[in-house]
This record gives structure tokens, C-alpha cells and sequence, in this order.
């Protein structure tokens, strides 16, 4: 069931790259691009989700696929990234594409700032024409490979955590929550490795 209009969504990306576009309110998560990816990339309709892929500046290892770095929900509540919008966060020491996030358009950095162009694109259903063209087999084979190596090195460490913390006392959630990310994101980037292999 949609929940929300074109024109909306398109109209929450927007406020969010002119957040974005402020000085973050977050400054140990040093956010450096915007980009939006998914079904307002295609033909306008009504829309259950918007995606964003959030950039920021640290290392791979620190950003792993489906995880939040630290700082990230605190950004998020900061510069109002909810619904309908869904983020996905990447690090800028890698490409912003992998399986999910397919030919992003960008819509704001902190080089060049809002990229009205994209923008307007988007408004009129013409985001195909913004988009970034899409990775040859190798390269998207090398980003698989990469990405589920962190994943893996991030599953390890959060199970750490997590063991870690097991017996001791205070809550366990947001080790829990931690460790179902890690995992979630360790079976999907699995699944699509094996699914290219096919």
C-alpha cells in the first residue's frame, strides 16, 4: 500500500540534502554526499519508501553494508532522516553502488553542494537521467568481494561485542541490535555473491 506521493518524496529528499547542505550536527560523522536510489529513479507514482544512500568520510571497515556507524542515529534524528525516507550509509573510501544500491543519482556533496539538476529530474520522473552508469560485471564482482569481507571482519567484531557483554550487567539490545545488522548484512552481500556466481 503507497504511503506517500511523488511529488512528497521527491520533496523529502530535497529537505534533506539542504540539511545536509548546513553544517552537520554531528561532527564526529563527517557526512560528504547524498544520493538517492531505487523507485525514484523511475516513472513517478505513489511510493511505500524513498532511498538515500547517506556518504560519509571513514573507512571501510567502520561502514559495513546495512550497518550504522557511530554517530549515525544521532545524525539521522539531527537532520530528520525518517519516514519515508530509508538511509543506507556507505563510505566514501568505497563506491556508493554495490547489489542494492543500483545506477544512484546524486543529489548533494560537499564539494559542489545540492545538485538542483538532479532535483529537478526527479520532480519531472526523469531520474534515469541523472543516474551514474552501472559497474561492468568485473567491477561489481571486485565491490561484492570487497564488501563481504568487511561484513565478515564486522560480524566477527560485533559477535565479540556481543559475547562480551553477554554476562555482564546492563542491557544487551543494543549489542543485539548491533550483531543482527552485522549478520543481516554478511547473509545479503553472501546471497548476491553466490547469486553472480550462478
Amino acid at each position: 500500500m503507497p504511503v506517500v506521493k511523488w511529488s512528497r518524496a521527491v520533496q523529502h529528499v530535497e529537505d534533506l540534502a539542504r540539511r545536509c547542505a548546513t553544517p552537520s550536527p554531528i561532527p564526529m560523522l563527517p557526512v560528504t554526499g547524498l544520493w538517492v536510489f531505487g523507485d525514484l529513479l523511475g516513472e513517478p507514482r505513489d511510493l511505500d519508501w524513498a532511498h538515500v544512500a547517506v556518504v560519509v568520510d571513514l573507512p571501510l571497515d567502520d561502514v559495513p553494508w546495512l550497518s550504522i556507524p557511530q554517530g549515525g542515529q544521532h545524525w539521522a534524528q539531527a537532520v530528520r532522516l525518517r519516514e519515508p525516507l530509508v538511509g543506507r550509509f556507505r563510505s566514501a573510501a568505497g563506491p556508493v553502488w554495490n547489489h542494492r544500491i543500483a545506477r544512484p543519482a546524486l543529489v548533494w556533496d560537499s564539494t559542489d553542494g545540492i545538485r538542483d539538476a538532479t532535483l529537478a529530474a526527479l520532480r519531472d520522473g526523469l531520474g534515469r537521467d541523472v543516474r551514474v552508469d552501472a559497474p561492468s560485471p568485473a567491477e561489481l564482482r571486485a565491490q561484492l568481494s570487497t564488501e563481504l569481507a568487511v561484513s565478515l571482519r564486522s560480524l566477527r567484531r560485533q559477535h565479540r561485542s556481543y559475547d562480551d557483554q553477554r554476562w555482564r550487567p546492563g542491557k544487551l539490545d543494543p549489542h543485539a541490535d548491533s550483531l543482527w545488522r552485522a549478520t543481516d548484512s554478511y547473509l545479503d552481500l553472501l546471497d548476491a555473491v553466490n547469486d553472480f556466481e550462478l
